[in-house]
């Protein structure tokens, strides 16, 4: 589809990735005070049914957000299962002293925070460069098989493609690997980002 073929000249689009895991790292390092950073190793659009190829296998603990202003769509945050405890003990350092007394409910709701903040700083930086207010929906908590749950937020837009970040988070006392994935509508999204281009030229 055309679509396709525009969507695979803009490299604006690495810039958008840039912008968006900026506004992640930044909120991390506001909660854990360190030097947070977070770095986009690849950007690509790919087939919604060749996703499962570029995962690696495992279940992913996260937050899918709903994106409820235009480019509309999803951003998925998930972390694999070691992070997501290693998350769950940054977020309750100053609450619980022994993390062997954490319950359930309260791992889940520490990693569904901290995606929820990365998400949003995400969401945030895409909103400054879009100079528009992208207001979202209550995150979702998803457990799940990668491909499961990557595969199904794909789905959910109804796009041949999908807009699939590579991206390595460095906490320095926390070794902890994130991974985002948005799934805006591609239409919606090359139309605000070629205005963008055509507004800078």
């Amino acid at each position: 589809m055309t679509l396709q073929v525009d969507i695979r000249k803009l490299s604006f689009i690495n810039e958008m990735a840039k912008v968006g895991t900026n506004g992640v790292a930044d909120n991390m390092s506001k909660l854990t005070g360190e030097d947070t950073r977070m770095e986009v190793t690849k950007t690509n659009f790919i087939d919604v049914d060749d996703i499962e190829s570029q995962l690696d296998p495992g279940k992913r603990v996260g937050v899918r957000v709903r994106l409820l202003d235009p480019p509309h769509g999803h951003i998925l945050v998930l972390f694999p299962e070691a992070s997501a405890k290693k998350i769950t003990a940054i977020m309750l350092r100053d609450v619980v002293d022994d993390m062997s007394d954490v319950s359930g409910k309260m791992a889940r709701s520490a990693v569904e925070e901290m995606g929820n903040m990365m998400a949003s700083g995400f969401i945030d930086g895409w909103a400054d460069v879009l100079e528009r207010a992208i207001d979202t929906a209550a995150p979702q908590l998803v457990y799940a098989q990668a491909e499961d749950v990557v595969s199904r937020t794909a789905g959910l837009g109804g796009d041949d493609l999908a807009l699939f970040f590579d991206s390595d988070l460095t906490v320095p006392s926390y070794q902890i690997e994130a991974e985002i994935y948005a799934f805006p509508d591609l239409a919606e999204f090359v139309g605000m980002v070629n205005d963008i281009e055509l507004e800078q030229t």
